[in-house]
């Protein structure tokens, strides 16, 4: 007999399963399976208050319980975040497994919601879910998960993840119109770049109601009776929700620094004898030092002090850092590299800064989506050109010693 389910690889490269139990929400994959590959749909001996798991899977610690509906058993989750959800928080923050930090898309529930209660609508990012939960401390609602592939809800929509399509499917896949007496659904307003609320509306019978933009205000959203104000729309771009992005960010450096730095330290070493030692050394310190100062310039320095750098596009304010950081080297370094030398590993700071710098755009305020592709198409070849220039200088005066 042909088994249900299927095995595919999941991002971080393990085997997960396919079920339709899949669906259910407040499972999570135990990754690897190991031994040989069967279905994962037989079925086993229950064990005590464990119920609802499946072979494969097993519960998130925030499921408290679950709730019987029209539609079947709901998954009750808390509020409050324990070890687990703050040490998958902070190793999100690092970088690490970001990509497969997710929830099964379905439906949830907050405290003990009715027929009458809201239903919020998220990304199944699980940093997302957590905030969202957080903040919905005394409130009766359902939380409606959808698969944005593990994205959050703003880079989400702007990707066509967080779309009319799939809020209207997972509508229909949790038989939503079972369990509540409504047809409204709270999405978030950060979800209005890929979503139709027409569209939404034709292709499940659910009317959307934009809802504020960050979390901590659903509580209040609610109680005025879905009535946003000013600051509930504002998208804002702190000082602390710039540094969150900064460990990322580094993180993300690290593998291609595995390889730029060796290639500097041989490209300094190049010379009129070939290659020499003694001059990768002498040349190669100054050029990682650059490299170095660059990635502070751009991936710390310039998010640090966004609202105060020249310009309003990112990547003029990272080469702008770039070339301080650049002069500073030029000073520490004075008598020790030649001028031509100071200028090519300027150069090399003020491109490398400049496009770390503009990674940043995808998460601010500061510019719209077709803004950030214009400036893209705009910076990434004057990025290129500067880091020619500067490996062909570098590389050139190697010669010229």
């Amino acid at each position: 007999m042909t088994s249900r389910c299927s095995q595919e690889k999941n991002h971080a490269g393990d085997l997960a399963c396919t079920c339709p139990e899949k669906q259910a929400g407040g499972l999570k994959p135990d990754f690897p399976l190991v031994g040989e590959v069967t279905s994962c749909c037989v079925s086993q001996p229950p064990v005590a208050g464990r119920e609802h798991e499946k072979p494969g899977y097993h519960l998130w610690g925030f499921v408290d319980d679950f709730m019987d509906t029209p539609a079947g058993a709901v998954p009750r989750v808390h509020t409050r975040l324990n070890q687990e959800d703050n040490r998958g928080t902070l190793f999100a923050r690092l970088g690490i497994g970001r990509d497969s930090y997710r929830i099964a898309p379905g439906l949830y529930a907050v405290g003990t919601p009715g027929e009458g209660s809201p239903v919020l609508v998220t990304a199944n990012y699980k940093l997302t879910f957590d905030v969202l939960r957080s903040h919905l401390e005394g409130l009766d609602a359902w939380i409606l998960v959808i698969d944005t592939n593990n994205i959050n809800v703003w880079c989400a929509a702007g990707k066509g993840a967080f779309s009319s399509l799939e809020v209207a499917e997972r509508v229909k896949i949790v038989a939503l119109e079972k369990i509540v007496n409504h047809r409204r659904l709270v999405l978030p307003q950060l979800a209005a770049t890929g979503v139709s609320a027409r569209q939404v509306k034709t292709m499940c019978g659910f009317e959307v109601v934009w809802g504020p933009v960050h979390a901590k205000h659903i509580v209040p959203f609610l109680d005025a009776g879905t009535q946003t104000t000013p600051a509930m729309r504002r998208v804002t771009f702190t000082f602390k929700e710039r540094v969150e992005l900064i460990p990322v960010e580094l993180y993300h450096v690290g593998k291609p620094s595995l390889y730029l730095l060796p290639a500097l330290f041989l490209l300094s070493g190049l010379g009129s004898g070939i290659f020499s030692i003694g001059t990768a050394f002498s040349r190669g310190l100054p050029a990682i030092l650059a490299y170095v100062l660059a990635v502070t310039s751009g991936a710390v320095l310039a998010p640090t002090l966004l609202p105060w750098l020249p310009g309003r596009a990112f990547a003029m304010k990272g080469a702008a850092i770039g070339a301080a950081a650049g002069a500073l080297l030029s000073a520490v370094m004075a008598g020790r590299l030649a001028v031509l030398e100071m200028l090519a590993l300027t150069l090399f700071m003020m491109a490398l800064s400049s496009y770390l710098t503009m990674n940043f755009t995808g998460s601010t305020p500061y510019t719209s989506p077709t803004g950030v592709e214009k400036e893209m198409r705009k910076a990434i070849p004057a990025q290129a050109l500067g880091a020619l220039a500067a490996l062909v200088l570098w590389v050139g005066t190697g010669f010229m010693r």
